[in-house]
């Protein structure tokens, strides 16, 4: 991870796994070369917050900012206040591949994996 933050990821303990920041650095270059991975939590879902993945050119002053091999990715503070200590991870199996977010701050999460409570 770089130094290249306003908030410090060790504090925050967001971690990216290698899984993880090899699939967000070949998205990155297939959106091009400002797009940045934005990680969001969000009101809605079955249980009450969902993850929203989208990509963003713009850095906001309050973002964390995670670099990883070549993978970047944002954390608004608002967000981050519900993702402390997540481990954000991408897996591929029988059923489907997609970014899984194991969030410690999750009192429960639906079968999805994209919804959660806290």
């Amino acid at each position: 991870m770089s130094e290249m933050t306003q908030h410090d990821p060790a504090t925050a303990g967001v971690t990216v796994t290698g899984d993880a920041a090899k699939r967000i650095a070949f998205l990155m270059q297939q959106e091009g070369a400002d797009a940045k991975l934005r990680i969001e939590v969000q009101g809605g879902g079955c249980s009450g917050f969902s993850y929203g993945f989208r990509f963003d050119d713009q850095i906001n002053d309050d973002d964390l900012v995670i670099e990883q091999e070549d993978a970047v990715v944002l954390i608004d503070e608002t967000s981050l206040q519900f993702l402390g200590g997540a481990k954000i991870d991408y897996v591929e199996d029988l059923m489907a591949a997609a970014f899984r977010i194991d969030n410690p701050n999750a009192s429960s999460a639906c079968g999805c994996g994209t919804s959660f409570a806290i």
